[in-house]
């Protein structure tokens, strides 16, 4: 597994913090969980950061999710070690936060929406189609997507962590796509014509799923090409976008190259105000690069509007689906057929049967319902607002710091300033990437949209932390005789 350090701003000493965080004036003016919002601004120690269990037991699951190493050395399998490594990690979280007198967790509207989610999945199984198979779900893919965000929302609590995790999620997908294309290369692991499929299973192994994989990671690549960074780093991460982009063009996956498109469309409108010349220059590379892409891609992206070019069928058998999903959701609009279940839906006059929905919002309405759609549409939207709102934070952030510079808050040196504008330009376009794929495909409850909504909203609340400390601080100062402002300056 990756690991990286990085410094960032000045680091704060006990000394230094201990008069603030027990100045009365500060305490009449904080909230009950202006704890946390001290451990999310003030800079950790990189001793403290590997004292932190939970953190480290996030890294190793994520490790083992992308990595798979099971899949290479087989006797790997007795031991279900990635839920070890979350156990792990959840139980030195539950007892870091009682220990300091803080609720089990977090409590943010996204978290409430994922618990929410979980919620309507288990109170609807009893109304399915399938109950064993909607708890089985839950059970074995949805509960774990609850802990990991969860995890993902008290850990990842510092610029210096959302780094290493983003860095950890990139190396893993580069390694994947490096397989990936090195299968395609040596012409093994293809179906349908000369589809490529993953090199390793779960989320990948399907070539639409690993299309859609790469399109949401490739713009995560592109945080760390775009940033003032080492150049090994820089060449590592431009490396592994290529291996993405070579590994979306062997899969022939039509919605992955819509995907693609309107990734590109995004990242391109983020940063083309703060570097033109790499986004025409990026343009005219993609245009000289297009002759080079085979034929049977050419041919299988042109049966989107050509269903004659189609050989295999599954263009007309799409279209099918959605009007299947949606007669579904007609059907039973309140309860669903069940988690996971649309699989095992077949009414009488169903032409696609034991098929899964191939559209992620008819599979949601299909299988939980309304109310199930409008938690699902609910932390759509907050993914795609995350970005914007870092954005502004970073705005009113640099306005507060330019008038109160008397504060003991280390102000966002440029460093961090950079990674979070960055990195919420490239979770903009990693989201719609994301969506469009997701438009045909039944990843309601996979892992993949749930870490770029963590990526995408941890940041913001790291912002909203550091300028409510700024405030409180702030007033802190204002109430304290003048000659004590002077010393403690």
């Amino acid at each position: 597994m990756e690991r990286l350090s990085f410094g960032y701003g000045t680091r704060t000493t006990q000394s230094e913090v201990t008069p603030l965080t027990t100045n009365p004036g500060r305490a009449r003016g904080s909230a009950t969980d202006a704890g946390e919002h001290t451990a999310a601004v003030m800079p950790k120690s990189p001793a403290a950061d590997r004292r932190d269990w939970a953190y480290l037991g996030l890294m190793i699951f994520t490790g083992m999710l992308f990595f798979r190493p099971q899949d290479l050395v087989t006797s790997l399998r007795i031991l279900p070690m990635a839920e070890i490594a979350a156990l792990f990690a959840l139980g030195s979280l539950v007892a870091s936060r009682l220990g300091r007198g803080l609720p089990l967790s977090k409590i943010t509207p996204e978290v409430l929406a994922v618990l929410g989610l979980a919620l309507c999945i288990l109170v609807l199984a009893p109304f399915s189609v399938w109950m064993g198979g909607a708890i089985r779900t839950f059970t074995d893919l949805y509960a774990k997507v609850v802990l990991i965000f969860v995890l993902m929302v008290n850990t990842l609590t510092s610029p210096r962590r959302i780094e290493q995790f983003t860095w950890l999620i990139v190396v893993a997908s580069a390694y994947i796509a490096g397989r990936t294309v090195l299968d395609y290369a040596r012409g093994i692991n293809l179906i349908e014509n000369g589809r490529v499929q993953g090199a390793v299973g779960g989320m990948f192994k399907n070539p639409n799923d690993l299309a859609l994989n790469m399109v949401a990671v490739l713009p995560l690549a592109g945080a760390f090409i775009l940033r003032p960074i080492s150049p090994v780093r820089r060449g590592l991460a431009a490396l592994g976008a290529l291996l993405m982009l070579i590994a979306v063009v062997a899969t022939q996956s039509r919605a992955g190259t819509v995907g693609l498109v309107a990734m590109v469309l995004v990242l391109a409108a983020n940063i083309v105000k703060r570097k033109p010349g790499l986004v025409f220059g990026a343009a005219l590379a993609g245009m000289l690069m297009l002759p080079l892409l085979p034929s049977g891609y050419w041919q299988r992206i042109a049966s989107i509007t050509d269903k004659n070019l189609d050989q295999t069928g599954s263009r007309e058998a799409r279209s099918r689906l959605l009007r299947e999903s949606y007669d579904a959701f007609r059907a039973h609009p309140l309860t669903g057929v069940g988690a996971g279940q649309f699989v095992n839906y077949n009414p009488e006059g169903r032409e696609e049967a034991w098929r899964e929905a191939h559209n992620v919002v008819l599979q949601v309405a299909a299988e939980l319902g309304a109310g199930g759609l409008m938690i699902f549409s609910f932390l759509l939207i907050r993914g795609m607002y995350g970005p914007m709102q870092t954005r502004r934070l970073l705005r009113r952030l640099d306005t507060g710091q330019g008038r109160q510079r008397t504060t003991a808050i280390p102000p966002l040196d440029p460093h961090e300033r950079e990674f979070f504008a960055t990195h919420a330009e490239m979770l903009s376009a990693a989201l719609a990437g994301w969506f469009v794929c997701a438009l045909f495909a039944s990843v309601a409850y996979h892992w993949t949209f749930y870490y770029l909504l963590a990526l995408a909203v941890v940041p913001r609340d790291y912002l909203r932390a550091r300028i409510g400390e700024t405030r409180l601080h702030s007033r802190a100062l204002a109430g304290r005789p003048q000659a004590a402002i002077g010393l403690s300056a």
